[in-house]
């Protein structure tokens, strides 16, 4: 499988630092976090008073002959249980809402920030590894934002005071504990190195696994139909204990962090009950103090413990931040310029190419167009032939403006793409694309993609001119009804009439359409065809013909090979040269031998 297009570098993944990239949106929600930090520090301090009352239960309860005292007492250590619980309560609240509150607004922005990206961002990437980031990425993050980082900073102000009220209860053993917190910080680090490398690379492998898996299952009756279940089982069961392997590995280095971490702070706990239990003895401490620093030293043992596991989760959330955020840091490679030049109004629909080079950024040794030069009429219809590869289809990427050409102008009413605003440049365009993309939606959603306020009554008006109202309304929920991922339910040539509604309904100026060279039955074609014709009326367009009918009717054909125009004329004139043209229209035109014949003559 590929590498993951925007992975970062071994030298970004060396700390907790791309967390700080969420300090943004955690900023926008500072009720949450002052309840947060609030309640958090409630629940800390209450927890800290506790060692102080069994101290005093230990030194005067027990040893008083007033049952009252005792009764008072813990009629007072049930009302710090309450805040206890309620502190508590509240602090999860606040930190888990806060959580999803901040991935939900990055899964957002970063989806936003993706849908504007450029094309050739996409050709390097895939789209499952990039879903991946949207969803296993985030539930990292939330997980890191809310409960991770509280309980952090929970067990910080815990283990300080803790520490604190150690050294105020007993100087001389509080060192047997703080000789211990230099080896586990040290080992917090550099353990955290690794762990947050391991976790990076397990997160890749798992990303690379699912955009795998996506990219089958959205196959899957191709691949049923060639038998390849075994094979492609096989592939993601490899890919799948790659991503295990990597996630032991990491799960492996935190075990040994956190083993070494509650080693060291329980070492220093058994030797402050060895020393504390001497000193009692020796009548230098009384019961009650020790038994307060024993759980002070405990408090603070646990949450030095519990740092150690939090700061592993900490360090996998980092990569996933990391993840998250570098695709907010791609930047469009194609946008609009700061001030861009305003489109005539009212459209003419004119095009021009005026010397245009240009190469795929995937490819860049290879020129897809070398020095095209062609201009089309308002109104016109051009078709572009030519063999596979010719460079038919880069015509139509660029006048999108999903590239810019290395070298050379592109126009559109006389004004070049590159100075447009790009939302209104392709506003002024329609195009009907060989490969039909329809979405897990209703008809009627397909239908107005392009025109998300149109009315029913326009969607339906744009499907009897495409001919599809027909076939739309003997579905089972007519225009409502869902036609599943990519319109698995519809024919194919269901999915082209769909496709010119949505066209029709546009009403651009400029038209692109791409003919689909797959087989339709006859009655198919024939409305198909019929819709086209519909369509390209009073429009100017561009057709990348396969069939012979649509170069017949266009007023102009462009021959193209190998990046360049090699002949231009009408049907009749470049039959008669018997040049590329004739030998593709003997070769591709596969119907319509007569009106070949008699065109020619």
């Amino acid at each position: 499988m590929a590498e993951p297009a925007v992975a970062a570098s071994d030298k970004k993944r060396r700390s907790l630092g791309p967390l700080a990239r969420l300090f943004p949106y955690i900023r926008r929600y500072r009720g949450l976090v002052a309840g947060a930090v609030f309640f958090l520090t409630l629940a800390a301090v209450t927890t800290l008073t506790l060692p102080i009352a069994v101290r005093r239960m230990i030194d005067h309860g027990f040893s008083s002959s007033d049952s009252t005292f005792i009764s008072n007492y813990f009629s007072m250590l049930v009302v710090i249980a309450g805040v206890l619980a309620t502190a508590s309560a509240c602090r999860y609240y606040f930190v888990v809402t806060l959580g999803e509150r901040v991935v939900t607004d990055l899964r957002r922005d970063v989806f936003s920030h993706v849908t504007r990206l450029s094309p050739d961002f996409f050709d390097r990437s895939q789209s499952g590894e990039i879903v991946s980031r949207l969803t296993a990425d985030a539930t990292q993050i939330k997980s890191a934002v809310g409960a991770t980082a509280s309980t952090a900073l929970r067990n910080i102000i815990m283990g300080t005071g803790a520490v604190v009220m150690m050294i105020i209860t007993s100087p001389r053993l509080s060192l047997l504990v703080v000789v211990a917190i230099p080896a586990i910080v040290f080992l917090l680090v550099a353990f955290g190195r690794s762990v947050r490398r391991k976790s990076r690379l397990a997160q890749d492998t798992l990303a690379d696994a699912s955009a795998y898996a996506s990219e089958q299952i959205g196959a899957m009756r191709t691949l049923q139909a060639f038998t390849s279940e075994a094979r492609v089982i096989d592939r993601f069961a490899n890919a799948i204990e790659s991503a295990f392997q990597a996630a032991r590995s990491s799960i492996f280095a935190r075990s040994i962090l956190t083993f070494f971490a509650i080693f060291a702070t329980s070492a220093s706990v058994v030797g402050v009950l060895w020393v504390g239990s001497q000193d009692v003895l020796a009548g230098t401490m009384s019961p009650g103090t020790l038994g307060q620093f024993l759980l002070y030293s405990v408090l603070a043992a646990g949450a030095l413990g519990a740092l150690s596991e939090v700061w592993g989760e900490l360090s996998q959330a980092a990569g996933a931040a990391e993840r998250m955020t570098e695709l907010l840091a791609e930047e469009p490679t194609i946008a609009s310029p700061a001030a861009p030049e305003a489109l005539p109004v009212p459209a003419s629909g004119m095009i021009e190419f005026r010397d245009v080079h240009f190469a795929y950024p995937t490819r860049p040794e290879k020129s897809a167009l070398k020095g095209l030069t062609f201009s089309v009429r308002k109104g016109e219809t051009v078709a572009i032939v030519g063999p596979s590869g010719a460079g038919k289809t880069t015509v139509f990427s660029l006048l999108l403006r999903y590239y810019d050409p290395a070298s050379g102008e592109i126009l559109v009413d006389g004004v070049d793409l590159r100075q447009a605003n790009l939302i209104e440049l392709r506003s002024r365009m329609a195009i009907v694309p060989q490969d039909v993309t329809i979405f897990a939606a209703s008809v009627a959603d397909n239908i107005g993609l392009g025109r998300p306020d149109v009315s029913r009554e326009e969607i339906e008006a744009a499907a009897k001119a495409a001919h599809a109202d027909e076939f739309i309304r003997m579905l089972d929920q007519g225009y409502d009804t869902l036609v599943g991922e990519r319109g698995i339910t519809l024919s194919g040539g269901q999915r082209q009439r769909i496709a010119i509604a949505r066209a029709i309904l546009r009403d651009a100026p400029i038209l692109l359409l791409d003919e689909a060279t797959s087989a339709l039955d006859s009655e198919s074609e024939t409305l198909v065809q019929t819709a086209l014709e519909q369509l390209m009326r009073q429009r100017t367009t561009i057709v990348i013909a396969h069939r012979l009918a649509t170069v017949l009717r266009a007023d102009r054909i462009l021959v193209m090979e190998d990046g360049r125009i090699v002949e231009e004329g009408t049907h009749a004139v470049l039959v008669r040269r018997d040049g590329v043209y004739a030998r593709l229209a003997r070769l591709q035109f596969e119907t319509g031998a007569d009106a070949f014949r008699g065109a020619a003559e």
